[in-house]
């Protein structure tokens, strides 16, 4: 019953053969896609200015490169685990198999924290862009129905509205979710093209002037706020027993999406800074002001397609991700059975997704997000602490684990991983630690109320004298007098059922 028990590699890949329900239907674009559309958000359209004026001005794009080449090292070590361990679950298998049963139950829980709350928060963004851009063609949405209780109103019904949609497109099948995801991310990529296209004739270099104005400090600590631009590529190691070849196409995924991301962030920050002084960015929508400052009129309509398609594939993304770390959860035991059922003819965790959506819209429509949505950043930072802490150990532990793909510069990577992970960690509000420490306790709850004892480790073998075999009337008086139980086995009793 130790809370350290680890889950071999063995056994995670045996049972996801054995539990072949899911359909193998997805390769290294739907992958990339899934990538792009998890970590592309509305952010793109807000971080940018926001960062440029308070912390780094021009020299924001190092910014970005410093954070990308960061998260580009947390992308590689999802890339080793999820290629040796192609299992639903993510960080949360890599957990069990390398760190122990507690541990994976608290990056399960954590993660809960990135992808559930975060997506009622991204719910709730998604229901402002939309009511705004209703409200710039003249119609006007009562208030009461699109503002929470907290807000003042009674029901967010788009949050509602939209995340029921984006739940049913996840539950109907893999193939569906994967090709209307890809369409999604189409959309949101060509309205950054056409940015980059409008603003790249307007750019005035002098706007770049001076380009250190917070000098090196300013970049490192742009870098710190705008790393959470990067969060979702893990996302993409969910999806490893719906992929055809996962030992080879999650690792593409994962990279291959960060990269694309990388550059448009670098591309899109460039362009912005050289439109306008970073100095005016400082506002809700900074690609609007910088696009109105340049004389281009539709901008308020351009940033909202673009906003709106974000906001949708991250939403798409996250509860496909979450049902699949809960279906993993509910098949090791940790969570009650029936989140682990996948239906028989979508060939998806159907129930758990709609559980997962039930969530998100409640969030969504009646809680006040901006309270909690900074609590998934924690999730994700213990996620990638702790992943890149499991490939150590394995390194350590298991050097005879087939690896597929292998991270350079070990331990390095790691360890710089780790130390980055930390001090985002440390450098979050007061109050976020406060509200992570009540959901901990929470969590260490749930897990020794029911999670431990009901784990698949916690039920010990039969003996073979024991097992349950046909019923007998004797079988009582011979199991309780063991030395006359292998009289009793040898026996071919009439009454002994077959």
């Amino acid at each position: 019953m130790s809370v350290w028990r680890t889950k071999s590699i063995k056994d995670l890949l045996q049972e996801a053969r054995d539990n072949e329900k899911l359909k193998r239907s997805i390769g290294t674009p739907e992958l990339i896609a899934l990538g792009v559309g998890a970590i592309i958000g509305s952010g793109i359209f807000v971080l940018t200015g926001v960062a440029a004026a308070n912390y780094a001005g021009p020299a924001l794009v190092f910014s970005f490169i410093l954070s990308g080449i960061t998260a580009g090292l947390a992308a590689l070590v999802y890339a080793e685990m999820a290629a040796m361990i192609p299992v639903a679950g993510s960080a949360y298998t890599y957990a069990y198999a390398s760190l122990g049963e507690i541990i994976a139950w608290i990056i399960g829980w954590n993660l809960i924290l990135e992808y559930m709350v975060a997506s009622g928060a991204v719910a709730a963004g998604w229901s402002g862009y939309f009511t705004d851009m209703l409200r710039s063609v003249g119609i006007s949405l009562p208030a009461a129905l699109v503002n929470s209780p907290a807000s003042g109103g009674l029901i967010n019904l788009p949050a509602i509205l939209i995340t029921a949609l984006m739940t049913l497109l996840a539950i109907t099948g893999t193939t569906t979710s994967a090709t209307t995801n890809k369409i999604i991310v189409a959309v949101k990529i060509l309205v950054i093209l056409a940015f980059l296209a409008l603003g790249i004739p307007r750019v005035n270099p002098a706007n770049w002037r001076p380009f250190l104005p917070f000098g090196i400090a300013g970049v490192i600590h742009g870098a710190a706020i705008i790393f959470f631009a990067y969060i979702g590529f893990d996302a993409v190691s969910t999806a490893a027993e719906e992929v055809r070849h996962p030992t080879k196409d999650l690792p593409r995924g994962i990279i291959g999406s960060l990269a694309i991301s990388t550059l448009l962030y670098i591309a899109v920050t460039i362009v912005l800074t050289g439109l306008v002084s970073y100095t005016r960015l400082n506002t809700p929508s900074p690609v609007t002001t910088a696009l109105l400052a340049a004389g281009v009129r539709g901008a308020s309509l351009i940033v909202g397609i673009g906003a709106l398609a974000g906001l949708t594939s991250v939403l798409l993304v996250t509860i496909f991700a979450q049902s699949r770390v809960f279906m993993a959860m509910g098949r090791d035991g940790l969570l009650p059975s029936f989140f682990a059922r996948v239906h028989p003819r979508y060939h998806t965790p159907s129930m758990t997704t709609m559980i997962v959506g039930a969530f998100i819209a409640l969030i969504g429509g009646f809680l006040p997000i901006n309270i909690i949505a900074e609590l998934a950043n924690v999730g994700t930072l213990s996620a990638f602490f702790v992943v890149s802490l499991g490939v150590l150990i394995l390194r350590r532990t298991r050097p005879d684990l087939e690896r597929p793909f292998k991270v350079p510069f070990m331990p390095w990577t790691s360890l710089v991983t780790m130390a980055f992970a930390l001090y985002l960690f440390f450098n979050l509000p007061r109050l976020t630690w406060i509200r992570f420490a009540i959901w901990m306790a929470l969590g260490l709850v749930v897990y020794f109320a029911y999670s431990r004892h009901h784990s698949v480790l916690a039920r010990p073998e039969p003996s073979p004298l024991l097992r349950p075999r046909p019923f007998s009337p004797l079988r009582p008086f011979f199991i309780s007098r063991p030395a006359l139980a292998p009289l009793f086995l040898r026996l071919r009793l009439p009454w002994r059922r077959k």
